[in-house]
């Protein structure tokens, strides 16, 4: 990632939304002694593979771990492209180009399909994860002459795309596009790979997004604390609800529990973004960051609160054995919780930059991009983990 101050305001959003703070590295919550012998018994290993590591994802059906390379930024950058890796040793068994530059990624394994966010690009990468090969493009807006934050006028996308989540029932793929003041939910068609609707009005720099299949509601998040209620039958908001946090970057929806799940970052820049670029000055902050909060879906209000390391970024839900996994960029690790007491169980060391998450559920083993540091050599391969509990 570039130094952050070469960045714009956008690039600074879009780089918060990606890959989370650039944080000092700093400590987690203290783990009790049980769980901190549990934490040494779980094996990781780990690669590095490539410049730029985002989001990556599992899939039981091929085997496989696919992992999106942006390719990292400046003129001595790798082209971007897709790692299928062995889920054992974790070497690389293909590499599948991208003509685009990828970051995010979400998967429908029963269509062998690896959906990957080309950010920068307005547009989603379609990959076929059998073939190893891309299939499609889907064009979600066009560019336009747009008045920057720094009151410039540039010919850009309206929005920036990271976080998807796909509903197989209704053949559609919704990605959050994010943007300062008017962040909007795109609804892709994935057997067209057309646009089927756009829906505006979903704030500043909306990020989170979740889908409750049996309830027919998709949830959004952003970073001035609400939370999006989107019916998934009539594709409208049902409500928009005042969240306890305030930069509410990834969701994840417990059935169990009939709550939604949220990581609050905490992050100053962020807050000073919302002010200048957000025109939110008058906004107060409600929550400490730095933690997972609950939160009643129906109400937007707090159920628990898990405090996290620094910088929490992804969150993986493994219902069937009542465990939540987060990522704490700041901090360097991985913190692991009972979603039953919320207690924390582990505390796992991975640094520098702990970032996405993927689960191989049958196995138990998590899989983790790790992103380099600003004390790490530049341009150097960022790493993936494997974690086997």
């Amino acid at each position: 990632m570039q130094p952050l101050k070469s960045l714009s305001l956008l690039s600074l959003a879009v780089a918060a939304a990606l890959a989370g703070c650039a944080a000092q590295q700093g400590g987690g919550p203290a783990a009790s002694a049980p769980a901190q012998q549990a934490a040494r018994q779980a094996s990781v290993t780990r690669q590095a593979l490539a410049q730029g590591l985002y989001e990556l994802a599992y899939s039981t059906r091929q085997n496989a771990v696919f992992v999106v390379s942006s390719g990292g930024f400046g003129p001595t950058a790798a082209p971007s492209k897709v790692l299928r890796l062995n889920p054992e040793t974790l070497a690389v068994e293909a590499e599948i180009p991208l003509e685009r530059k990828g970051f995010g990624a979400t998967l429908d394994d029963a269509a062998n399909r690896l959906y990957v966010g080309n950010t920068n690009d307005g547009s989603i990468t379609v990959v076929d994860t059998a073939t190893n090969k891309v299939v499609g493009v889907a064009q979600l807006a066009q560019k336009a002459k747009v008045t920057g934050p720094d009151g410039k006028e540039a010919e850009r996308y309206p929005h920036n795309f990271r976080e998807m989540v796909v509903d197989a029932a209704n053949h559609r793929l919704y990605a959050p596009g994010l943007t300062f003041k008017d962040s909007a939910l795109y609804v892709v068609d994935t057997r067209t790979l057309q646009v089927e609707k756009v829906l505006p009005g979903f704030g500043f720099v909306a990020t989170g997004v979740a889908l409750d299949t049996r309830g027919g509601k998709l949830y959004v998040s952003n970073s001035q604390g609400q939370l999006f209620t989107v019916d998934t039958r009539t594709l409208a908001v049902a409500k928009v609800e005042t969240a306890a946090g305030d930069q509410l970057l990834n969701l994840v929806v417990d059935q169990g529990g009939r709550r939604v799940l949220a990581t609050d970052q905490g992050m100053e820049m962020m807050d000073g973004m919302r002010a200048k670029a957000g025109g939110l000055a008058s906004y107060q902050r409600r929550g400490t960051g730095n933690q997972v909060v609950a939160l009643d879906p129906a109400t937007g209000k707090a159920l628990a609160s898990l405090p996290t390391g620094e910088g929490p970024v992804a969150l993986l839900l493994d219902e069937p054995r009542q465990r939540l996994y987060v990522t704490n960029r700041g901090a360097g690790t991985v913190t692991v919780f009972d979603t039953r007491s919320n207690a924390l169980l582990q505390t796992i060391p991975l640094p520098t930059h702990p970032n996405s998450l993927a689960l191989d559920a049958q196995r138990n083993v998590l899989y983790v991009t790790v992103k380099n540091g600003e004390k790490d050599p530049k341009g150097g391969n960022e790493s993936v983990a494997r974690i086997r509990f």
